[in-house]
């Protein structure tokens, strides 16, 4: 079983590089070529995700990704943000509401669960072992 482990600082610049890989690996595992669009943008919203989360709590923690191709091709994409507004129940304070660019992240966070669970049939969003932040954990089938 190989591991690749990527972890990038909270900047939307950084989700292609985690595309890019997240694709690279999973073709490497045996991901069948009609999944490989799902996987790449499913790895793109969950860690646009997690850079959503990072930066509406002004987090520096780096966001990490591990795939993994042991009998399935698994990728965990991890945050470190309050684990009550990753698993999407958090409310902001009204006059945090007012500010358009915590709202739009907040949007982005929402928008990103619902098209992850449409794309993938495999997944998990659950809190982190250590306390703070959650993962989202996807899963996809390979052939060898």
């Amino acid at each position: 079983m190989a591991t690749v482990r990527l972890s990038f600082s909270p900047a939307p610049a950084h989700v292609r590089t985690a595309r890019l890989v997240g694709v690279a690996v999973a073709r490497r595992a045996g991901v069948a070529e009609e999944l490989l669009d799902e996987v790449r943008i499913a790895i793109g919203e969950a860690c646009t995700r997690a850079v959503a989360l990072h930066r509406q709590y002004g987090l520096a923690n780096l966001v990490q990704v591990e795939m993994s191709d042991g009998g399935n091709y698994v990728v965990r994409v991890i945050d470190r943000a309050p684990i009550e507004a990753g698993l999407g129940i958090a409310v902001l304070p009204p006059e945090e509401l007012a500010n358009t660019s915590l709202t739009d992240e907040a949007l982005t966070v929402g928008v990103g669960f619902a098209l992850l669970a449409g794309l993938v049939e495999d997944l998990q969003v659950r809190p982190v072992d250590e306390g703070i932040g959650t993962e989202v954990r996807m899963v996809w089938p390979v052939a060898r």
